[in-house]
């Protein structure tokens, strides 16, 4: 189990996080939404004992992140964005000096790291060199060396980005299968990803938890979600918006061209919103280049808590 309890942590003036309260139980998959510097890695540090918290605490399995961590990193596998290869290294001995590192007496390291292999698909590879190893296999490594000492929790920070698609179908699955008797905690930017694997998500905004609840209970939502890309000044769309009939939320999104501005737009059912936003660009003289109306409910609960 993950607890996260009060946690803070400021760099200087900048608060990344505030009061995060949160609960990972045994045996579910926990997934952690957020835009781009919403705190995600910062939260995933602090719970994995890397980073100190400016207040408050994280404790896996019972045990504090910082002030046990020998007894928390024990029952802990954390794989980051980035796995830390030594690519001089075969598969067969990386996991070796793992599983060495994560106390598993010296006797039991060979069929240890051998069950993780096959577990993990990577009994073919086990004496390439990991500079050799593609994308996918070098994730699979990755995810292997959480796998080491057993552990009773996971977390895993963006575990399929950068995969092709038949790769990544492959990384979901065993995720999966791995949640069995486990906590999983995986962060990550694909809300399908995380309709697909997750028994329940948490969504992290600007530093607060905006949202923590079952997947299932995300049924139907008493709000509409419109998704809109604008040509216009940003400052004038927003307070224009701001101010139509039946409108709870405005969210500017991230949008690579400068002169574009994509916004989602959170109106109460009877709100007619598209009319609305058609009738104000149109006096605006700001063109519409695309909108649509939000018909998924995970995405639609996203962008409602973000916009909150």
């Amino acid at each position: 189990m993950i607890e996260v309890q009060n946690v803070s942590k400021r760099y200087g003036s900048v608060e990344a996080l505030r009061n995060v309260t949160l609960t990972a139980p045994k045996g579910k998959v926990l997934g952690l939404l957020g835009q781009n510097g919403a705190g995600k890695t910062t939260l995933l540090n602090i719970i994995t004992g890397y980073l100190a918290p400016t207040s408050g605490r994280a404790l896996i399995d019972g045990f504090d992140a910082l002030l046990e961590p020998e007894k928390a990193k024990r029952e802990l596998g954390y794989l980051p964005e980035h796995p830390p290869l030594y690519d001089e290294m075969t598969v067969e001995e990386y996991l070796a000096f793992v599983a060495a590192l994560k106390q598993v007496k010296a006797g039991a390291v060979n069929t240890h790291i051998r069950e993780i292999m096959v577990k993990t698909g990577l009994m073919e590879m086990r004496e390439r060199l990991l500079g050799h190893l593609s994308k996918g296999y070098r994730q699979r490594v990755g995810l292997a060396q959480a796998l080491c000492g057993d552990p009773d929790v996971l977390v895993l920070d963006e575990p399929t980005v950068g995969l092709d698609p038949k790769q990544i179908t492959e990384i979901r699955t065993l995720i999966r299968k791995l949640s069995a008797g486990r906590t999983i905690l995986f962060s990550s930017h694909n809300l399908g990803e995380v309709r697909q694997l997750c028994d329940r998500v948490a969504i992290l905004h600007h530093g607060e938890i905006k949202l923590d609840a079952d997947i299932g209970d995300m049924g139907q939502s008493d709000t509409v979600t419109v998704l809109c890309t604008v040509q216009g000044s940003e400052r004038r769309l927003v307070a224009s918006m701001s101010h139509l009939e039946g409108v709870r939320g405005v969210n500017v999104l991230p949008q690579p061209d400068e002169d574009e501005v994509s916004l989602s737009l959170v109106f109460d059912t009877a709100a007619m919103p598209e009319k609305q936003v058609f009738t104000l660009c149109s006096a605006m003289g700001a063109p519409i280049l695309r909108m649509a109306r939000c018909e998924d409910d995970l995405e639609q609960v996203f962008l409602k808590a973000i916009s909150d």
